[in-house]
């Protein structure tokens, strides 16, 4: 082989290497993991004590409740390009419903199913608006928003139902035994594992992305949509339920206005990690990592003793990131690609 032909043929592996690279660097889970390095190093940097192993555990007890929302969300919003702006309210709802039963005289695990089960068919109401009566999700989750968290004022007014036992407590204070590992981040994490599972590898989750590539089309190709968004709204509000648990457990007490604003992050968490807001692409992996970033920056802002309105901005200011940059990254590799006529 001529020397002239090595030398080409090593500048094409070359450009074949970098132009992997740079799809490689292009997805948006290997930005997501950079920008958590990045976040990591700032606040370990800025602050002595975040590095230590038992604050960096005890911080996801702050985003557990939001993470198991931000499972059922990735799932509507994939399939319908829209948001579920109850859910938050669903939570607040059916964790006033469980405390109502157990201090009625319920035992623990009766009055859970209880509020389990006010959190579904909230959430299958919601189901029947979308996926039967046809109401856009936006507007009748707008609806359902004020509906239940006005339920849940009239239900409790201004009382705290407090009380409940340890071994409730243990779901949302709890540890592996004998590690500093949180029962709720274990549990995060298997239900992680089960939704991506079911969104990458199974048909339900193939359905999920053509419908939000393609809704009309896939009627026409005999797929239950309406039926899926029934199921989709209705995990949500199971879900959201399971939250509104997990948070009354953590703090040992319930009150009708918890969870006010959750809706806001859990869909920030979502988009930033990198589902589209149109619906039809995105990943189970980028949402969990998304969901650590933001909890690594509030943890980090919250150890400098930063006000929680400047902890909302830097939020905000991550929302407008995720959504503009995967859109500037998108056309510069529209420009970087040549076009047919130029190939030739």
């Amino acid at each position: 082989m001529k020397a002239t032909d090595q030398v080409q043929n090593l500048a094409k592996q070359a450009k074949t290497s970098r132009l992997r690279l740079g799809l490689a660097l292009a997805r948006w889970e290997v930005q997501l993991v950079i920008l958590l390095l990045l976040a990591v190093l700032a606040s370990s940097f800025l602050s002595p004590y975040f590095l230590d192993v038992r604050n960096l555990f005890d911080m996801t007890f702050n985003f557990m409740e939001k993470s198991l929302m931000a499972l059922a969300m990735t799932f509507i919003i994939i399939a319908t390009g829209s948001v579920d702006l109850s859910i938050a309210s669903t939570m607040a709802m059916s964790a006033i419903a469980m405390a109502i039963a157990f201090q009625a005289g319920l035992p623990m695990g009766l009055a859970l199913v209880v509020g389990l089960a006010v959190g579904t068919l909230g959430g299958l109401f919601n189901g029947l608006l979308i996926g039967k009566a046809r109401l856009p999700a936006l507007v009748a989750t707008l609806g359902t928003y004020a509906l239940y968290r006005g339920l849940g004022y009239s239900m409790l007014g201004d009382l705290t139902i407090k009380g409940f036992p340890d071994q409730f407590n243990y779901l949302g204070q709890g540890y592996l035994p004998g590690t500093p590992v949180p029962f709720a981040l274990v549990l995060f994490l298997a239900l992680a594992v089960v939704f991506g599972v079911v969104l990458h590898r199974t048909t339900l989750g193939r359905f999920l992305y053509a419908i939000g590539l393609n809704e009309e089309a896939c009627r026409f190709s005999g797929v239950a949509v309406d039926r899926i968004k029934v199921l989709l709204f209705t995990v949500s509000g199971c879900m959201a339920a399971l939250a509104g648990a997990m948070l009354a457990a953590r703090f040992g007490s319930t009150r009708a206005d918890i969870g006010l604003g959750f809706e806001l992050d859990v869909i920030t968490a979502v988009v930033l990690g990198g589902v589209d807001i149109g619906g039809g692409s995105g990943s189970m992996v980028g949402v969990v990592l998304a969901l650590f970033l933001l909890g690594i920056v509030r943890f980090g802002m919250s150890l400098l003793n930063i006000r929680g309105q400047v902890q909302s901005i830097v939020v905000g200011l991550l929302l407008i990131l995720a959504i503009l940059l995967p859109q500037i990254i998108r056309r510069l590799q529209e420009r970087a690609t040549p076009r047919e006529g130029e190939r030739r």
